[in-house]
């Protein structure tokens, strides 16, 4: 058919589109199938971006969107989307959206120390926990403490500017070139471990960084900003390198949420473990005896003890026994469980002894296979449930260490389950179940499990190489989770290297995250370890092994418990539960008849016998966090009675010291928190 001239051939078309109701899209751009959270799913023409897709939802969305969460990568909300994808947009409320956030507030720093500091050269400028860092060699400009005000007015001024973040994908000579122009060898080091196709550049305003991102839209979103110190940092963490110079900061949405940032940072200073720990008694760390390695005194005993106690006590009830195994092991062990050479770079260096290298024992679990492995076992032993406090030795770095946090000499709450996979269910859950009566008793309100899953990429490398057995053992677990209804959420790529496993994530009274604890599926020991039990049809079989650490370490647990209790720990806990006051020497007899009657009833008391004045025994028991102290006077000796105060509360009043027992007692058995 001939349509004669264009201009007609174009009408028709039109028409015909028309009668035909085609999408206009459809004739020009390919379509793309966009999955949400929610199952639903939505046809968008490619190049359609993340923030294209929450406008199309609601305006008010699309102004909270900071990123966009695709097919399990985070990418920027402005990023065109040219295949289907599954897709959540991140705001402020997601870790992701957070951290997107503050990565862009260190390009924002960036930018402006180079706006005052002309020439500084940067290193690397992450996210962190809660805010950011920059890494910068400052040549030869000073910033001081003192400075810090002016970058904080001058990156506020920046941000207004509401400046977009550009993404630009660039070669890898042409970003040599760029940076060798300006002479940055930080940044050319960088460049020197990519590849073409992995490159990309950031531009805000005059800042450009090289960077992977993502980042947020535009700097218009960051309106509160806190530069919080200053630190020295060796470039790549190496003390052989030269000394940058480390600024921290942390920006928000509002000023609102800064002021209570800052006010919850005020209250983490007052409650910093290490601090609590030296003012209480309760650890030491000693340079001879070394790095990471601490001693714990007599106060921080008794707490380890009490936690032993309540662990030990779950643990028989749960149908566990106890064993006890040794520190070191032969090469060989950590051989056949795979550890080395998985693990070696955090084991201590091996010694030699007889031509054979020992290693101090990084972790339990190859010790408890070979207990399981002692004698043949039948489907009637098992579950096999065994446990210990057993102490390990990991060899941090030195820049890792931190307190109690990360040592180098562990002691591990650690045990290890045997069964069936039939029995595996149960087992699982059993395990979780345990967590939440901790939870129940240390006051512990806010918590997450993290589902950690292996990366297929790195099967072989990072992971044992059983992609079926990875998928099969993730699906157990994950269903075990869904069937308790317990918060999780699933990360990719922290799996141990011989299965799935749970990070417990804990939140303490003041809002501070921790990784409390693991409870781990191992597919793979068993078999490396041949253990092996008759299954009812008397055949071999291997059982599956679940690794669990519910207290996680005393270490790290009373860092956290230093912490979320602001060094007040319940009476059941406490290193001391009763101080004794006496008015005066007088009253000393009377001291220490009560000092008597209260150990007989295995409460833990102290006489305060200094010649000091009562209001300041008062005083210095407070600051020691004592819960209970006894002022005794005339009035309490004439009438065998003890006038009570409870740490936070104050005066409670006169109690007859049977009373006062069994009202201690009561709470130190049923382990309340009150």
């Amino acid at each position: 058919m001939d349509f004669g001239e264009p201009k007609i051939f174009l009408i028709y078309f039109s028409l015909a589109k028309t009668s035909l109701n085609l999408h206009p899209e459809k004739d020009y751009k390919r379509m793309i199938k966009i999955t949400l959270p929610d199952g639903s799913v939505k046809e968008y023409a490619s190049g359609v971006t993340a923030m294209d897709i929450a406008k199309s939802i609601s305006e008010g969305l699309a102004r909270k969107v900071l990123a966009a969460n695709i097919n399990g990568e985070v990418w920027d909300a402005t990023r065109p989307l040219e295949k289907d994808a599954n897709l959540k947009l991140l705001t402020w409320d997601d870790a992701d959206g957070k951290s997107t956030f503050w990565h862009s507030s260190a390009h924002l720093l960036a930018e402006a120390v180079e706006a005052i500091y002309p020439g500084v050269k940067f290193w690397v400028g992450p996210p962190i926990e809660n805010g950011f860092y920059y890494d910068m060699d400052l040549g030869s400009h000073t910033i001081t403490e003192e400075s810090l005000a002016q970058l904080e007015e001058k990156m506020g001024e920046l941000a207004k500017q509401n400046n977009i973040y550009l993404r630009k994908p660039i070669s890898k000579s042409d970003a040599i070139n760029y940076f060798t122009q300006k002479g940055d060898e930080y940044k050319l080091d960088l460049l020197s471990g990519l590849q073409d196709g992995e490159i990309t550049f950031y531009t805000q305003g005059n800042f450009t960084d090289l960077c992977r991102g993502p980042h947020i839209p535009s700097t218009g979103s960051i309106k509160a900003i806190k530069l919080t110190n200053i630190a020295g940092a060796y470039w790549k963490g190496d003390e052989k390198n030269k000394q940058l110079t480390r600024i921290y900061g942390v920006t928000f949405p509002n000023q609102k949420e800064l002021d209570a940032h800052l006010a919850m940072l005020e209250e983490a200073k007052k409650r910093d473990h290490r601090k609590l720990g030296k003012e209480l008694g309760i650890f030491t760390m000693d340079d001879d005896v070394g790095q990471g390695l601490p001693l714990w005194l007599p106060n921080g005993t008794v707490i380890i003890e009490e936690l032993e106690k309540l662990a030990k006590k779950s643990e028989l009830d749960a149908g566990y026994k106890r064993v006890v195994t040794p520190h070191i092991a032969k090469e060989s062990m950590y051989l056949t469980s795979g550890h080395l050479p998985y693990y070696a770079d955090s084991m201590f260096p091996p010694m030699e002894l007889d031509g054979t290298k020992y290693y101090l024992r990084a972790m339990n679990c190859p010790h408890h296979h070979k207990v399981f492995g002692t004698g043949q076992k039948s489907y009637k032993d098992l579950p096999y449930r065994i446990a210990e406090y057993g102490t390990c030795y990991r060899y941090e770095q030195s820049g890792e260490l931190f307190g109690l946090m990360r040592v180098r000499c562990l002691h591990m709450n650690d045990a290890h389950i045997y069964c069936s996979r039939e029995q595996f269910p149960d087992e699982f859950r059993a395990v979780n179940e345990l967590y939440l009566k901790y939870f129940k008793i240390f006051g512990i309100e806010k918590y997450v499990m993290r589902l950690s899953l292996h990366d297929p990429e790195k099967l072989g490398q990072k992971y044992i190489n059983e992609p079926q057995l990875w998928l099969e053992t993730e699906e157990l677990v994950r269903n075990v989770l869904i069937e308790s209804n317990i918060p999780f959420v699933e990360v990719k790529g922290e799996g141990a290297f011989y299965g799935p496993k749970i990070d417990v994530q804990i939140w303490s009274a003041i809002g501070r995250e921790f990784t409390l604890a693991t409870n781990q599926v191992d597919f793979a020991q068993g078999k490396r370890f041949n253990l092996t039990y008759t299954n009812q049809q008397n055949e071999p079989e291997t059982p599956l092994i679940i690794h669990r650490a519910p207290l996680g370490t005393h270490e790290r647990f009373i860092g956290f418990l230093l912490e979320h209790y602001g060094g007040k720990f319940p009476a059941w806990l406490a290193p001391v539960q009763v101080k004794i006051l006496p008015i005066s020497d007088k009253f000393m007899e009377y001291a220490n008849s009560v000092l008597q009657t209260l150990k007989k009833a295995d409460i833990r008391a102290e006489i305060d016998d200094r010649h000091e004045k009562i209001g300041r025994k008062i005083r210095d028991t407070e600051l020691m966090k004592v819960p209970y102290m006894l002022v005794l006077g005339e009035k309490e000796m004439l009438g065998n009675i003890v006038s009570v105060r409870k740490q936070g509360k104050g005066d409670l009043g006169a109690l007859s010291l049977d009373e006062f027992v069994n009202q201690v007692k009561e709470e130190i058995s049923t382990r309340s928190s009150e």
